[in-house]
């Protein structure tokens, strides 16, 4: 199996783009306008990172935006997928299977297949956003809008429902890997789909991740602040707060923090088979 994946991953590399063309840059000049998005409030401006076609595995897209004051997503079911809304500062109402609950960033909270999700913000602020999706079947979206735009709807003190915080403090030392602290944020439990896990990594002025190469999961990183380079293989590129970088199957990938401050990542780790890890 691991010799079969091994030529999977090298015929699907012989086409890929060079390594800073693969590189996904959020540029605000290129969002576009969605209004009441799944019958949902007011605005999103957003842009695509990725697509279905980005990858080998079931990614269907990762979405980068920002939603402003008075706008949100509309309660809607996903059936054969699975999406997680990312705050990345500010504050909004997640809700998850009709439960809602006021959340400060960076967070996130999956909907795993089967349930329903909606975003809100009440604030008088825009939030920064990003949206990812992992389809049962590769390539196939899938949405029922609910017409619930989640405005003025009750709040839970707490969530009921799975939620995840990108926080610095609780990451953890990375062994063999000095000043990379680390933690895996949510566990391939979580997800009904291939999606794997989502980790956070913290790297500290000067420090590297291992090189390392994963047969049966691609991932995506994405820098959510400071500034860097990426190895990959043989080639090499810079990267910096707002760039999402795809890791194909079988690829060797190291990350340096070439800033003076923090480098600090998302990233999510998709499997070509459930629960195959390396």
């Amino acid at each position: 199996m691991r010799i079969l994946l091994l030529f999977a991953a090298a015929a699907a590399l012989i086409a890929r783009d060079p390594l800073p063309q693969r590189i996904a840059r959020t540029d605000p000049s290129k969002y576009r306008q969605g209004k009441r998005v799944h019958a949902g409030a007011g605005e999103l401006h957003y842009m695509g990172l990725f697509d279905a076609q980005t990858f080998n595995t079931n990614v269907i897209f990762l979405h980068r935006g920002v939603i402003p004051p008075g706008g949100g997503i509309g309660h809607h079911f996903h059936n054969h997928m699975e999406e997680m809304f990312v705050i990345l500062d500010g504050e909004a109402q997640f809700t998850v299977n009709g439960r809602t609950s006021l959340i400060k960033g960076p967070a996130g909270a999956p909907c795993r297949m089967g349930s329903s999700h909606a975003i809100y913000n009440p604030t008088d602020k825009p939030v920064q956003w990003m949206n990812i999706a992992v389809g049962s079947i590769k390539g196939k979206y899938d949405a029922t809008d609910l017409d619930d735009d989640r405005v003025g709807v009750p709040l839970d003190p707490k969530p009921v429902f799975i939620s995840m915080r990108l926080d610095k403090a609780r990451a953890g030392a990375m062994r063999d890997a000095q000043g990379v602290r680390y933690r895996r944020v949510l566990q391939p439990e979580v997800f009904y789909t291939n999606w794997s896990y989502v980790d956070h990594y913290v790297l500290a002025a000067g420090a590297s991740t291992p090189a390392t190469a994963r047969t049966g999961v691609e991932e995506f990183y994405y820098v959510i602040s400071g500034e860097g380079k990426v190895t990959i293989g043989k080639e090499q590129a810079t990267v910096k707060a707002g760039d999402a970088v795809p890791v194909f199957l079988g690829e060797m990938k190291s990350f340096e923090n070439t800033g003076t401050g923090k480098l600090e990542m998302m990233v999510v780790g998709v499997a070509r088979t459930k629960w195959v890890l390396d």
